[in-house]
């Protein structure tokens, strides 16, 4: 087999990933296109490392325990991820990635002098306290 095909497949998935990443919204989606790019690399890893090894005396294979480490890197990064997607959504009650800006607590914008656009309508006092009691019901 040639080593174009590998290296097609794996620049289609990690381009597909790419656009996954910078297209989306959801936090999911944008795990799941990361894990496609760490795949990419490591069908890369793997093709390169057979091409090598035809011409090479030794067979060392490091192409393919570069590939263990990067799937064991992968997996960890999966489930810290995921974690922490889990916890922004129990807060929140959404995973999307736009809205995450919004923890910020209100009112620390540039100017701390000028609280005229603070996101909340209506008096600042209740608007300011729902977050807390929020925080609260969740604790």
């Amino acid at each position: 087999m040639h080593l174009a095909y590998p290296a097609v497949l794996s620049a289609l998935l990690f381009s597909t990933g790419l656009y996954g990443v910078l297209a989306r919204r959801n936090a999911i989606l944008v795990l799941m296109s990361v894990e496609l790019m760490l795949n990419a690399v490591n069908l890369n890893l793997v093709a390169f490392d057979v091409w090598l090894s035809k011409t090479a005396q030794d067979t060392l294979h490091s192409g393919q325990a570069l590939t263990l480490f990067t799937i064991a890197i992968a997996a960890a990064e999966i489930g810290i991820g995921l974690a922490i997607v889990l916890a922004v959504h129990r807060n929140r009650g959404t995973a999307d990635i736009d809205r995450l800006r919004d923890t910020a607590e209100p009112g620390d914008d540039d100017d701390p002098d000028d609280d005229s656009d603070d996101g909340f309508d209506g008096d600042s006092e209740t608007a300011r306290s729902e977050p807390a009691e929020k925080a609260e019901a969740t604790a």
